[in-house]
């Protein structure tokens, strides 16, 4: 079914609250939420009964890896398996590519890898490094969604972590035109590896404090304060660092932050030594910072939950030596976000309407696209999907859709399956069909000039 047509349900997920409706679909765009009575007659309606229908997912943190790398991941891939997990638009990281995102000309690359590729609708990140502030303007005019920028190593040695004299020449360009800067924030004078016996999570751990994050965090908050630009801290895992956060936000300042499902799913006491596929930095922590990262999503102190999708080969996992020092640190989760937030909030008692602000309203705000992505408001492009949240299932390695197999999610069952998904009113996900033509579109923040790129 596509085109002009109605979604009907007995639990729609609207502004207004959860409630039966029907959504009514013309031209790509949600035209009305009406109660069932007030269905438009000559359209075709889908009855999902009991099944959810919200808005599609907006995951603003993914690490899509191409061109260059797409023996990581790849477009096709990521987006595939997006689609599956409810997300309608995903924005990518611009490092672990090659060439990073640094400048117009790498940006033009990636778009063109991107094109034709994607089954959902997707945006960029562009990128701060050292001696690029000459290039941000015009990567604006593109219609990049922000820049990004490490404090820290990033791990790869084409995207250079930046100083705050660095920061000092970029942020007043970035507050100028609008687009936020989001930060890697973990701080230190010196690295040092996993000490001792590197195949126990203990070693990693250890190797990476929450003092890195919390120091990083003081610092943007100066920063922020000073530029007056929109700083977004991205995965968010020392909760040590939400008192910080809070009074930022107390005070007024454009700060926002976002953390990942793997640091409000697992926890440290429970990853088994040699178990790399759950490396990633900043790191899992404890149980009880766990429990304080949920408590600080519930207060407002954390804003969204996005995924963080950072795959490799599973060669660089270096799953047979289970060595966390050697390891590529990076957790694939596109297809099984959704469901693993889900399932957390369920044992939590928290409800539909905060797990569509956090996943789908709020990030698309950051990325500009309030009115347009993450809420089935009249005007807004029609993407949502049909989600069952009381069914339950276990990810197993067949079902992956990441080019890659490898994820701690697998074995672990999970509440929530997405049935459908929907973009712009066309079906880019059913279970129990193959995949359409990939159709996603690059969607640019408002008021980008395009400066020539398709």
């Amino acid at each position: 079914m596509s085109g002009n047509q109605v979604l009907r349900s007995r639990r729609v997920v609207t502004g207004g609250g959860v409630r039966e409706a029907a959504v009514v679909i013309r031209e790509g765009k949600v035209a009305a939420v009406v109660s069932p009575a007030d269905v438009p007659s000559g359209l075709p309606v889908m009855d999902v009964g009991d099944k959810v229908v919200m808005p599609g997912v907006v995951d603003c943190h993914a690490h899509i890896n191409e061109p260059g790398r797409t023996e990581w991941e790849g477009f096709e891939t990521a987006t595939r398996a997006a689609a599956a997990g409810g997300i309608t638009t995903v924005v990518d990281m611009p490092l672990n590519s090659i060439p990073a995102t640094t400048t117009l000309d790498a940006l033009r690359q990636k778009a063109a890898s991107a094109e034709s590729h994607c089954a959902i609708d997707y945006g960029f990140w562009g990128g701060v490094i050292p001696g690029n502030a000459g290039e941000l303007e015009a990567m604006v005019d593109a219609g990049v969604t922000g820049f990004k920028c490490f404090l820290i190593h990033s791990g790869v040695d084409e995207f250079p972590h930046v100083t705050r004299e660095d920061l000092e020449r970029a942020m007043p360009i970035l507050a100028r035109r609008g687009v936020p800067l989001i930060v890697h924030a973990e701080l230190t004078p010196h690295e040092t590896p996993p000490q001792g016996d590197t195949r126990t999570y203990r070693s990693y751990l250890e190797s990476r404090p929450r003092r890195w994050e919390d120091d990083a965090i003081r610092m943007m908050v100066e920063l922020c304060r000073k530029h007056r630009g929109q700083v977004h801290i991205v995965h968010l895992s020392s909760s040590d660092a939400l008192p910080d956060i809070a009074a930022a936000k107390r005070e007024g300042l454009p700060f926002t932050v976002e953390t990942c499902p793997h640091y409000l799913t697992f926890d440290a006491e429970h990853i088994p030594d040699g178990a790399t596929h759950f490396k990633c930095a900043p790191p899992i922590r404890e149980a009880e910072n766990r429990e304080a990262l949920w408590a600080g999503l519930a207060r407002g102190d954390i804003d969204m939950v996005v995924s963080d999708h950072s795959p490799c080969t599973p060669a660089l996992k270096h799953l047979d030596r289970g060595d966390f020092g050697a390891a590529w640190g990076g957790i694939a989760s596109l297809q099984f976000s959704l469901p693993a937030v889900w399932t957390g909030m369920r044992a939590r008692g928290h409800g539909l309407e905060s797990l569509v602000r956090w996943m789908c309203q709020n990030p698309a705000r950051l990325v500009g696209l309030t009115g347009m992505k993450g809420s089935l408001t009249p005007g807004a492009d029609a993407d949502l999907i049909v989600f069952d949240p009381e069914a339950t299932f276990t990810p197993e390695a067949s079902s992956v859709l990441h080019r890659h197999k490898v994820t701690p999610y697998t074995g672990r069952p999970l509440v929530g399956v997405v049935e459908q998904t929907w973009v712009r009113g066309e079906k880019v996900h059913d279970r129990n069909e193959p995949a359409p033509r990939p159709a996603g579109r690059w969607i640019r923040r408002p008021g980008a000039a395009a400066s020539g790129i398709r």
